[in-house]
């Protein structure tokens, strides 16, 4: 088990993530797309802010945890701003690569599990007798397949409530394999982030707090 005695990020790094958040955050709320639809993909990343702040004294994360935090609430607020099937970048990029749809949610899905992953394997490590290993990479896999597939469930239950925001929410483009898809790119960036970020992870949490 790691030791929660996790230095807190540098009053520099505090100050840049806050007006790395806020600033996309207001550039995000101006104008968007699709008002109801901006509430619903934005509200994930407002969310993580507040918890932050919450357990910022408490239960402080590390350096590496925050970034990817902040990485992902950008992904979601770019896809607030324009809708996931309508970024415009995603769509200068289908004639080039031959694709036959906007992939930003794509993006987002692969980052849905990238992200999730390291935050899962924080909290484990930290208050569960786990170790890392094979046994800890396979059950946050499956935390990541779970948040995942409950994702799905809830741009399902928004598609039965309101018929107007439902196509840019689920922003599925016709695919009739979309969902299936959506949590494989969840599991695949929960695999990537294990092989790239674990020994960096455990890094961070060894010198900032050493194992028991």
């Amino acid at each position: 088990m790691i030791d929660t005695a996790i230095a807190r990020p540098t009053r520099t790094a505090v100050v840049v993530w806050l007006t790395v958040f806020g600033a996309t955050t207001l550039w995000s709320a101006i104008a968007p797309k699709d008002v109801t639809t901006w509430w619903l993909e934005a509200m994930p990343a407002l969310v993580a802010l507040v918890l932050l702040a919450v357990t910022w004294r408490r239960f402080p994360l590390t350096a590496l945890l925050y970034w990817l935090i902040l990485f992902h609430a950008v992904i979601l607020l770019i896809g607030g701003h324009y809708t996931y099937a309508e970024v415009p970048l995603f769509d200068l990029l289908k004639e080039p690569f031959g694709f036959a749809r906007n992939n930003y949610d794509k993006v987002g899905h692969f980052v849905q599990g990238f992200v999730p992953v390291m935050v899962a394997r924080e909290i484990l490590l930290r208050t569960s007798p786990l170790e890392p290993g094979k046994w800890l990479a396979f059950i946050v896999l499956c935390i990541v397949l779970a948040v995942s597939a409950f994702y799905e469930l809830v741009e399902w239950w928004v598609a039965v409530i309101s018929a107007e925001a439902a196509d840019a929410f689920l922003g599925t483009q016709g695919y009739v394999w979309d969902t299936q898809s959506d949590m494989m790119w969840a599991l695949v960036g929960g695999v990537t982030a294990l092989v790239l970020l674990t020994r960096l992870h455990d890094a961070q949490l060894k010198g900032k707090g050493g194992r028991r």
